[in-house]
């Protein structure tokens, strides 16, 4: 009897920490759908525009990511060449959809060339850091 107990809660263990890990395996592979990912940003070709996603970066994303992009506990390092070897539009779908698992909230509140200004931006810390 006592090891059918022990069974049993061994099963329901191994099930929950089975569970707890496609969980972060999904998280870990936060990918942008295709359609989203070959987005153009439209203010590509606009250098003035970097200057407005600075300060919306430095305002909404900066207590995660810090003031230089180079992440923190909380959040990544944007400047690292897994998040820059992203496209446009990837950066764009997660700055606009967020992912509450691990702490990214959605800025799909900002208006659109806003939320591109900041996909700018995170280009332009990156180019700054390897200077």
């Amino acid at each position: 009897m006592l090891r059918a107990r022990f069974v049993a809660i061994l099963f329901v263990l191994m099930s929950v920490l089975a569970s707890a890990m496609q969980s972060r395996e999904r998280d870990a592979a936060w990918v942008a759908p295709v359609g989203a990912a070959s987005k153009i940003n439209p203010l590509a070709n606009r250098a003035d525009a970097a200057g407005g996603g600075r300060k919306l970066f430095q305002q909404r994303c900066s207590t995660c990511h810090a003031e230089d992009g180079r992440g923190s506990t909380k959040a990544p390092d944007l400047t690292q060449p897994a998040v820059q070897g992203q496209s446009d539009g990837a950066l764009f779908w997660k700055v606009s959809s967020g992912n509450t698992r691990q702490g990214m909230p959605s800025f799909s509140f900002l208006p659109e060339l806003q939320r591109w200004q900041i996909v700018l931006h995170i280009r332009e810390s990156a180019v700054r850091h390897d200077r």
